[in-house]
């Protein structure tokens, strides 16, 4: 779909489809910076390679006639005019940092499908009347610096420019200077930029739309995370001369709390989430019992009275397992996130995007963190998911379909469109 169509604009925008290939050929080619040898892509935020992302992305959206506005923490804002440029732009984006071992779509594939959007809308001369705009976010990831999603996080004012700019990586280089170095502090101050709407489109980085067989995930919001660490402390003795009568053995306790907090997020079904991802023995030695373990504890689901009352079910466990056993156990709150629903709105907007293009969908919820969710906090925000292969993710095999990733693009080009509004 290369050529201009001359049918009456909203004619034209119903039978508008994306040009699939372009996005797939866009995408591999911004994967060759900072490619693998395993087919995936390391381009940590801030560095070189993130320089020349940045770079071929704003390169790509000056040819397609788009204005471009980089803010003082490096967000980019790439806007295409509308009829009425007074209205607050329709967004769309993600980010183009990865994780070390990160793959070619995890947020790429959102700045590059608002990409397609807007070449798409020039191929057929269809006007909107809001502007639209796309955004990549500095820093999603958090893999270099943290906190995770600190371009977002600073646009929403959830901490300041200032706490950013002091983040150090592991070498004590600070985001400030690199983003000076590379070239990247705009003018702009975070957050001094109208938000009319906010569409982020994502593979789902899990398995749920892929054993369904389902196309799209109409994404209802971000799971809500408290994260625990849990230590309980008995007595180290001898592992042969000790009767197991007698042992105060911090393992064997801590194992039962562990398999609690499986259970606790089984009965929140379907939201709920319950892990113990790390576990401290010590002294850690084959033939000592074990006199202290630490382990944390992550809690998530969709609402922050549902993970709320997951974690008091899980204290309350753990209270009467130290009645019972005789040991100290102590849960510390060490982090908590928010859970975030999307807009009704943009919400509506994805599904009937969906349903008008005949691709299967179903309701999801994220159980990640994406920079959709600040924008949320800004202005109506939505998430489109497609599937990944094996739901797997951060991982340099991450993969999508060709199919998918049009499909996705396209809900989000319809679903845009409902927003910004399409010129008689």
């Amino acid at each position: 779909m290369n050529t201009r169509t001359d049918l009456p604009s909203q004619t034209a925008a119903a039978v508008l489809r994306v040009n699939g290939e372009r996005l797939w050929q866009s995408l591999m080619e911004l994967a060759q910076i900072g490619a693998t040898p395993k087919g995936g892509v390391c381009r940590l935020t801030l560095t070189d390679l993130d320089k020349q992302g940045r770079d071929l992305v704003l390169a790509w959206a000056r040819e397609a006639g788009m204005s471009v506005t980089i803010d003082k923490i490096g967000n980019g804002f790439m806007r295409r005019a509308g009829r009425n440029n007074a209205l607050p732009p329709i967004m769309t984006g993600s980010h183009i940092d990865t994780q070390p071992t990160g793959g070619k779509f995890d947020g790429n594939y959102g700045v590059l499908a608002g990409l397609e959007v807007v070449r798409t809308l020039n191929d057929h001369g269809i006007q909107t009347e809001a502007p639209i705009e796309v955004a990549f976010w500095t820093n999603e990831e958090g893999s270099r610096f943290v906190p995770v999603m600190m371009g977002s996080g600073v646009f929403a004012k959830a901490f300041t420019l200032e706490h950013a700019y002091a983040a150090t990586d592991t070498e004590g280089k600070t985001v400030r200077g690199e983003l000076e170095r590379i070239g990247y502090i705009g003018e702009q101050e975070p957050g001094d930029h109208p938000l009319g709407a906010y569409f982020e489109t994502h593979i789902e980085q899990g398995p749920v739309l892929e054993d369904a067989e389902v196309t799209i995930g109409v994404v209802q919001g971000v799971l809500g995370i408290r994260w625990f660490d849990c230590t309980v402390t008995g007595m180290e003795a001898h592992a042969g001369p000790t009767p197991m009568a007698l042992r105060k053995d911090a393992l064997q306790v801590a194992t039962h709390l562990m398999q609690e907090v499986v259970a606790c997020a089984l009965r929140h079904a379907p939201h709920g989430r319950g892990t113990v991802g790390m576990v401290q023995v010590h002294p850690n030695s084959r033939n000592v019992i074990p006199g202290r373990v630490k382990f944390s504890i992550d809690l998530r689901n969709g609402s922050d009275a549902a993970v709320n009352q997951m974690a008091d079910e899980v204290k309350a466990y753990a209270r009467k397992l130290a009645d019972d056993s005789g040991l100290s156990i102590q849960i510390d709150l060490v982090s908590s996130y928010p859970a975030q629903a999307f807009h009704a709105d943009c919400i509506n907007a994805v599904q009937r995007a969906a349903a008008q293009l005949g691709y299967s969908h179903m309701p999801a919820v994220s159980g990640a963190g994406h920079d959709a969710v600040y924008a949320a906090r800004l202005a109506p925000a939505g998430m489109i998911f497609i599937p990944c292969k094996d739901g797997i993710s951060h991982n340099e095999i991450e993969d999508a379909k060709p199919e998918h990733i049009t499909a996705g693009a396209n809900v989000l080009l319809h679903a845009m469109l409902e927003r910004a509004g399409v010129v008689q």
